[in-house]
């Protein structure tokens, strides 16, 4: 390229990147609301970034070798929501832009998954979207593997801010990213040392720098609106084979004179005055909301060039040995031949009634799901040989092989977490991982995402109850099935044994828009089920486990391993003359969904009795006036599991003194 063409390429990048400042900060300016200062102070990097690398087509925007792109620095909307509509994506014409951060517009506040074509997953909590976008990066490698450069190349590239390498979450990502030699996976980091406090001295005094380095990542460092440096680092990022970091050096709300480089313009309107000021600073002369349209047609040509590399691909697809393996991998479980195996293993099960933990019975049915389906990906937080979430001829995912399809997260349940969205959100690949109940809060924030963005991630939770025993209360979570039933969009699984826990795997699986908790235990527990039938009874969350018939006393509900208490209990009250049915209630959340009929039939009119492992929140909803809960008031203890139900007086001889004080009539004594 001569003298010239440079100079004139550069104007015209320049231009391209002031139409994203404008608007930024106009759209920020109608809705009295928002974050122009990232946006006006990224735009240079993101024009480059786009303009010359990032292989995108607006008019098929989920194309599978598409490159990612993901706004970890969320606040930021704007500048995706800018590019999106001088890209051309249809469903980003002005008026959405005109409309941000109203009601009904696809322009909300901070970028929603699946709310507007283009965006690759939900942001806005800092830090998930880095640690997200490890997953997808991981994605791109193990399918790759599998299928080769014809079919799956391409990178995944991240802005983010400093917020988002604050949060902890990121220490795990680029740790995990960096071990595994995530190469295609590009971060640029909007070093502008501001954050809504002040400057980032306030906070902090880490060499963000040096600590990738540390980590195992290329690192490069650029000016920011230096275009040709940002090219440049880019290039060089995408030749070397460790994951990069490209720290931009980026002033906050550049081009508002008054306001640049400083917190003021973070997280509110620049204000009128401020914005005409910045419109004669950038020398930007229209109007608001409008971008000349030979502006617009630059960027249009961007979005052209992605028209043709996708098309491109296409012909590829269709002439590939491997076009129907590829095509199965990205569509949902077949239903019918995962239900046929499942079936089959459950028919089984209640032939042996093995007396086996829920979590050896989760292994049991990953045996065969995992022989089933065969994109499925598995993974534990170092908690393997604990979570059961090996099956036999898993092979560990390293950075010289990424054939396997088993991928030790390490102690990093954060970081697992946002990283099995990356996997579900990237597409072609079924992610389920393991870690105990109790840890399940570090990994709340990035379970909210995935019950907020609708991915069936699968989250394998062991050691479900004060039953783990001795290691304590630390690692006995007594509130955390409360926690999560409170939880929109998430299946709380708590199997009572393993005829239940092949179905809860089942729905998990079929679900295509909820992830699952399967909360799992580490006692061993009884074959309940022990007759077999095609209905798979967990899909309806609770269900007559006794039914004593048209007259019933009383009515015992119990989740997970007080179902067998509950059972125990029911035999001695039978025994003694009272009808007693027991409700076994693994997911709440299925049973709520059923017709009111079906639920009443199933609670009956008279009194209740729940029993579960935990604390007592949420059980009003199923027990009704004349009724008790069994369970913990408080935090466990250490000590042998069968010592710890006695101390806490979750036995079945107090369940069926309880349950008699309600059910009896007057002048009757319970032996």
């Amino acid at each position: 390229m001569n003298l010239v063409a440079e100079r004139r390429a550069a104007i015209d990048e320049a231009q391209m990147a002031n139409a994203i400042r404008a608007l930024a900060m106009d759209a920020v300016e109608a809705a009295k609301s928002g974050h122009p200062g990232m946006p006006m102070g990224m735009a240079d990097v993101a024009t480059v970034l786009f303009k010359h690398f990032v292989k995108i087509d607006p008019t098929q925007p989920n194309w599978p070798d598409r490159d990612r792109f993901v706004l970890s620095a969320g606040h930021g909307s704007m500048l995706l929501y800018a590019l999106h509509h001088l890209l051309g994506f249809h469903d980003m014409p002005m008026d959405q832009l005109r409309r941000f951060r109203q009601l009904g517009s696809r322009t909300a506040g901070h970028p929603e998954f699946g709310h507007a074509a283009g965006i690759e997953t939900t942001t806005g909590p800092l830090g998930q979207g880095i640690a997200t976008a490890v997953g997808m990066a991981l994605s791109e490698r193990m399918l790759n593997a599998r299928f080769g450069d014809d079919l799956v190349d391409h990178h995944t590239y991240v802005i983010a801010g400093d917020g988002c390498l604050m949060e902890g979450i990121s220490h795990e990502a680029i740790d995990l990213a960096g071990h595994l030699g995530l190469g295609r996976l590009i971060v640029l980091w909007d070093d502008n040392q501001i954050t809504i406090d002040g400057p980032t001295s306030l906070s902090t005094s880490l060499d963000q720098k040096a600590r990738f380095v540390a980590a195992g990542w290329h690192v490069a460092a650029v000016d920011g609106p230096d275009g040709e440096a940002v090219a440049n680092a880019i290039i060089e990022a995408r030749a070397d084979p460790r994951p990069s970091l490209i720290a931009c050096r980026t002033i906050i709300g550049f081009g508002a004179p008054n306001k640049q480089g400083t917190s003021a313009t973070h997280g509110a309107p620049l204000g009128k005055e401020e914005v005409a000021a910045a419109r004669e600073s950038l020398g930007w002369i229209y109007s608001p909301f409008e971008v000349p349209e030979a502006i617009v047609h630059a960027w249009r040509v961007v979005g052209a060039r992605g028209t043709r590399i996708r098309a491109e691909w296409q012909e590829r697809l269709a002439r590939s040995p491997q076009r129907e393996e590829f095509v199965a991998h990205l569509a949902p479980p077949d239903a019918a031949r995962l239900h046929a195996a499942l079936a089959d293993h459950r028919r089984r099960l209640c032939g042996e009634r093995p007396k086996v933990a829920t979590r050896k019975a989760s292994e049991l049915a990953l045996e065969v799901v995992n022989s089933t389906i065969p994109n499925m990906v598995g993974g534990s937080a170092d908690l393997t040989g604990s979570n059961n979430t090996r099956t036999k001829g898993m092979r560990p995912v390293t950075r010289s092989d990424f054939t396997g399809n088993y991928i030790h997260y390490g102690v990093r349940e954060h970081g697992m977490a946002a990283a099995m969205n990356g996997i579900s959100l990237h597409g072609g690949l079924r992610p389920y991982g393991g870690t105990f109940l109790a840890f399940s809060d570090y990994c709340r924030g990035a379970i909210r995402l995935s019950a907020l963005m609708g991915r069936p991630v699968i989250y394998v939770m062991t050691h479900d109850s004060i039953g783990l025993g001795e290691d304590g209360p630390t690692h006995q979570p007594v509130e955390h099935l409360a926690s999560l039933r409170a939880m929109p969009n998430v299946y709380v699984f708590r199997p009572a044994d393993a005829v239940e826990t092949a179905e809860a795997w089942e729905v998990a699986l079929a679900a295509a828009k909820t992830p699952s908790v399967l909360c799992l235990s580490r006692q061993d527990l009884p074959t309940l089920r022990t007759e077999h039938g095609d209905e798979n009874m967990t899909a309806r969350g609770a269900y007559l486990l006794r039914d004593p018939g048209e007259h019933r006393d009383l009515t015992i509900i119990a989740t997970g391993s007080e179902v067998a208490i509950a059972v125990e209990a029911a035999d001695e009250l039978s025994a003694d003359g009272l009808a007693v049915a027991v409700v076994s209630a693994p997911c709440w959340e299925l049973f709520a969904a059923q017709e009111a009929g079906y639920r009443a039939a199933v609670l009956g009119e008279g009194p209740r009795v729940g029993v579960e492992a935990g604390v007592a929140l949420g059980w009003a909803e199923w027990l009704g006036p004349n009724s008790i809960f069994i369970g913990m008031t408080g935090f466990g203890a250490s000590g042998p599991a069968a010592d710890l139900y006695n101390h806490f007086g979750i036995t079945a001889e107090r369940v069926a003194a309880e349950g008699w004080r309600l059910a009896r009539k007057p002048g009757e004594e319970h032996e």
